[in-house]
């Protein structure tokens, strides 16, 4: 599978792809790492792997509209099978030829503590503050909604008695490491496929 990876923060989804295909565990290339503002350190882990990088900043464009037709002209400028949002911040208004080629990870279960403004630490607060017993990952086909869309697979972890948002966050995105990959496979394979409108 040719992938191209949206990325908003840190590229650490985008460093767990790299070392999965570089360890033969995911049958995929990375075409092209969009980051959606300059100076993103997941643009530098993508550099730093060789990667072809498309810095798109969002504060350069007045609309979502005109945002999303950017990262559409550069996917479509690539041979891209796949398109991963990893930590993507940003509605992506994707044309329908896309459709079914559009993966989202989330770190709760969906449809729990998703949404717009919902995402990072955020979501982690929301899960303690519920009394929540367990979160976890989400991976699911986007569609043009936040946190939006039909799901591939969840992973679960406990939440435990003196969680902060920052240790079930290192929990949760050790599922995040496994489930992402995973759901690419299987859609790869066929096993996972949108449902029909």
């Amino acid at each position: 599978m040719n992938v191209a990876v949206l990325i908003s923060g840190t590229g650490r989804t985008l460093q767990n792809f790299i070392d999965e295909i570089a360890a033969g565990r995911l049958d995929a290339r990375i075409e092209l790492v969009v980051a959606s503002k300059p100076g993103l350190r997941g643009a530098d882990v993508a550099r730093r792997a060789g990667l072809p990088v498309e810095v798109i900043d969002r504060r350069a464009f007045n609309s979502d509209a005109a945002f999303g037709d950017a990262v559409t002209r550069a996917v479509d400028a690539r041979s891209v099978d796949l398109v991963l949002l990893a930590g993507f911040l940003h509605l992506w208004m994707f044309p329908d030829r896309y459709r079914g080629r559009v993966l989202n990870i989330h770190p709760a279960l969906l449809p729990a503590f998703g949404g717009k403004g919902m995402y990072g630490r955020r979501v982690h607060e929301a899960v303690l503050k519920s009394g929540a017993r367990e979160s976890g990952c989400t991976v699911h086909f986007a569609d043009h909604r936040y946190d939006g869309g039909h799901v591939i697979l969840q992973r679960k972890v406990p939440v435990l008695p003196g969680d902060t948002p920052d240790s079930l966050a290192e929990r949760v995105f050790e599922q995040e490491k496994i489930a992402y990959p995973e759901a690419v496979r299987r859609v790869a394979s066929g096993a996972a496929r949108l449902p029909p409108p």
